[in-house]
């Protein structure tokens, strides 16, 4: 518990840092949003078994022709879930998260790949299977999703990544749809995290063992912990990487920053995927922010 309450400490902490950073920097902060969205499509298509690498994802964002042939399907994905993303970004502040909004965010994922699903939920015929588990009788699914979303916002005394973790795993094991629940219920994080006003969070392909831990978690004992450690450790990551750019730190590799303060990277790389100190991953390279006077000795 003590590591829990250290990690929400350290979330409010950064969060106040950044608003404080933040003024004034408006065309930076969407500069910021827009350079995540191939990473935020990437990471959310590779734990659904995407072929697709980082840069293919980022080409066909931008219509950039590709190297070797992707079926209509992974293209599609990709787009689509780019314009999920992009529309969170710009809207989520403007209405509050409903199950119409969920079914809106869905159409706009599945449109072109499976458009007899896209933008509804399971029928009462169909049944859906994730591994071991079954997911709930269709029947179940409109008042699931209603419970999930009146206990979410009933516990706005409770911390936020608590939150987000027991939503994301009670939509999950809902899995409301025929197809697409994992990608919608990573965006519907980040529309909820938006409107209170935290940063978005990507969680990636390299943690997805210890991401679907969390959901044997959940199905055996209903607790949290796994995800809410997930949860914690992303959303420091973001802010860590907003930090660097919006404090004007000199933004290096860790190989460099180890290089230059004479520092186990080994080390360094433990203590970042742990985010006890200010690293973060950035296109799949671990980087931080460093801050030197013209002689080149680190100031405090």
């Amino acid at each position: 518990m003590a590591k829990t309450l250290s990690v929400y400490g350290k979330i409010a902490t950064l969060r106040e840092r950044y608003f404080r950073a933040s003024v004034g920097k408006e065309a930076l902060l969407r500069m910021l949003s827009a350079s995540e969205v191939a990473e935020q499509v990437y990471n959310s298509n590779a734990i659904e078994n995407s072929t697709l690498s980082l840069e293919e994802t980022e080409k066909i964002l931008l219509q950039i022709d590709l190297d070797r042939y992707i079926s209509e399907r992974e293209i599609f994905e990709a787009r689509n879930l780019g314009r999920v993303v992009s529309y969170i970004d710009t809207r989520a502040k403007e209405q509050e998260l409903t199950v119409p909004v969920i079914l809106s965010l869905h159409k706009m994922l599945i449109s072109n790949i499976r458009d007899d699903i896209a933008g509804r939920l399971r029928n009462e015929h169909e049944f859906v299977r994730v591994g071991n588990h079954i997911a709930p009788n269709p029947q179940e699914v409109p008042s699931r999703l209603d419970d999930m979303l009146v206990r979410y916002h009933s516990d706005s005394h409770v911390n936020i990544i608590e939150r987000i973790a027991r939503l994301h795993l009670s939509f999950e094991y809902t899995h409301p749809f025929c197809d697409g629940n994992g990608r919608i219920g990573r965006a519907v994080n980040n529309y909820l995290l938006i409107r209170e006003g935290f940063v978005p969070i990507n969680i990636k392909f390299i943690d997805r063992k210890s991401y679907y831990e969390a959901f044997r978690e959940f199905d055996l004992s209903g607790t949290t912990a796994i995800m809410e450690e997930i949860v914690g450790k992303a959303l420091t990551n973001s802010y860590h990487r907003r930090l660097a750019y919006l404090e004007n730190k000199e933004i290096i590799t860790l190989v460099d920053f180890a290089k230059r303060h004479s520092l186990s990277h080994s080390n360094l790389i433990n203590k970042a995927c742990r985010q006890t100190i200010e690293a973060f991953l950035e296109q799949g390279v671990w980087k931080i922010g460093d801050t030197f006077i013209s002689d080149g000795n680190k100031r405090g």
